[in-house]
């Protein structure tokens, strides 16, 4: 008989907020896959810049090509060094967690404002501990990269058919931004993991996430509509938080693939 729980796909978003890059394989670390949301953009207050204001942030690819990330936007293309920063450090917030950031170059801050229509920088937390978060739900500390708040998100395929089965119009996946997409036999059922093992890496649930209206910017036409918090919040509505995937911290590095089974 063949395991349920499979590993079906592995996002990283190298820039928050821009769109993410599909994987066969990914190396887990403690902040989050290596790569996985280790840039944003900031504006001129030093604030970070996301889809929620600028929903067109989803029409920039990043692709990784050696150890370089290049952006594609309409047609343009701009690269970087993955390891490349200048020294000074700037200090900036996300959400309520202060994050140390540096700066990658001025040519690419130069360019994503030219793109976006505003000043802003491309930043880079380049060291653990240079953000923690700490969970209301555990009371612990998390070293944590860039993401809104917790290193992995992790999604089942049922929750993803079973909104389907509600919408007019049925969306993937990518409109929640998982890092991992296992198939499942309920739907939510990933709300109730605990600890569980994927390739060489322990994983451990923290809570189920809370979604923003940034899952209702169509992440292939960079337009915001109704769907599909409309619809969640029918279902999935507890203490005003509407819930979909779950959050998830790794208690060890390592490489999980496409095919990995989830073991409990």
């Amino acid at each position: 008989m063949s395991a349920i729980y499979i590993v079906k796909e592995i996002y990283i978003y190298p820039i928050k907020s821009l769109a993410g890059i599909s994987l066969e394989s990914a190396n887990a670390e403690e902040m989050g896959f290596e790569n996985d949301r280790r840039w944003m953009l900031i504006n001129s207050e030093n604030i970070h810049v996301t889809q929620r204001e600028y929903p067109i942030m989803s029409q920039f690819y990043p692709q990784i090509l050696g150890d370089k990330i290049q952006i594609t936007f309409e047609g343009e293309t701009h690269e970087f060094s993955i390891n490349e920063y200048l020294e000074n450090p700037i200090e900036t917030k996300v959400w309520e967690d202060k994050s140390e950031v540096v700066e990658v170059n001025q040519n690419t801050s130069k360019w994503f404002s030219d793109k976006l229509g505003f000043e802003c920088r491309l930043v880079k937390i380049n060291k653990i501990g240079a953000r923690k978060h700490e969970s209301s739900r555990t009371q612990e500390t998390y070293n944590v990269s860039l993401a809104d708040g917790y290193p992995y998100l992790l999604i089942g395929t049922e929750s993803l058919d079973f909104l389907n089965e509600k919408l007019e119009e049925k969306i993937t996946v990518k409109r929640f931004r998982p890092n991992i997409v296992v198939s499942t036999k309920r739907a939510h059922e990933e709300d109730d993991f605990k600890t569980f093992k994927i390739g060489e890496v322990q994983f451990k649930n923290i809570k189920p996430c809370g979604r923003c209206i940034m899952v209702n910017n169509d992440p292939q036409k960079g337009i915001v509509k109704k769907e599909p918090l409309k619809t969640l919040s029918k279902y999935r509505n507890v203490n005003n938080s509407v819930l979909f995937g779950t959050d998830i911290v790794s208690l060890n590095s390592g490489i999980i693939k496409v095919g990995d089974e989830v073991v409990f």
